[in-house]
């Protein structure tokens, strides 16, 4: 397991990080740490296996909304957790909609953060119940066509869905590398998404979480 932690503060991440030792029990998570943005992003870029990202909202060089898009268009299959010392429904929802894989803020518990997260590694999106918006009662427009993908596509949705990394469904389908990006790059596009959580969220929507894996 290895995490990405963006916090302007040493002590925070240096806090951080002794609660993230508790994340996994029968692994070690290594944490990576980053004081701003520009070093996040230097990170991100020489260490392919990141598992998660866990960004402060408010940063020194960038806000996270504008570091949540880059961190989209380079590594749209990384998650990023959004950590904010404000609890402000505003914040969290522009940030969930804009495709942050979670929100937490940073007066909650160790526990919290701990659920929060191994929420989001299971490839599911978090948010305190009280952040949550309302549940929108609007019917889909009945011109509004459920994307349609290839059998090879929709297995690698299933394994998406289920959490995996890229590198996991390279191996799972014996499937180099680039090939794997391809078929993630067209699923996004096939949602109108940029980022795989987005894509999550539109796969819940359409019934493909629902869905059995196409055999092999």
């Amino acid at each position: 397991m290895k995490i990405l932690v963006v916090d302007d503060h040493a002590l925070v991440r240096a806090g951080l990080c002794q609660v993230l030792q508790g994340l996994a029990a029968d692994e070690v998570t290594e944490v990576i740490e980053a004081p701003d943005c520009a070093r996040a992003f230097e990170l991100a870029a020489s260490h392919p296996d990141l598992d998660l990202v866990l960004l402060d909202y408010h940063l020194p060089d960038m806000n996270g909304l504008a570091a949540l898009s880059i961190f989209g268009e380079r590594h749209p299959e990384l998650p990023v957790v959004i950590l904010s010392g404000s609890a402000n429904p505003s914040i969290a929802q522009r940030v969930l909609a804009q495709g942050a894989a979670g929100f937490v803020t940073k007066s909650g518990l160790s526990d919290e953060l701990l659920h929060a997260l191994r929420q989001v590694l299971s490839g599911e999106v978090y948010s305190p119940a009280e952040f949550r918006p309302a549940p929108n009662t609007e019917s889909t427009s009945s011109d509004i066509k459920a994307p349609v993908f290839t059998p090879r596509q929709l297995e690698v949705l299933q394994l998406l869905l289920g959490g995996c990394s890229n590198r996991d469904i390279s191996e799972q389908l014996s499937l180099s590398d680039e090939t794997v990006k391809n078929h993630v790059s067209s699923i996004l596009r096939g949602f109108g998404v940029k980022t795989r959580t987005q894509a999550a969220l539109e796969a819940g929507r359409w019934g493909y979480d629902k869905a059995a894996p196409v055999g092999r």
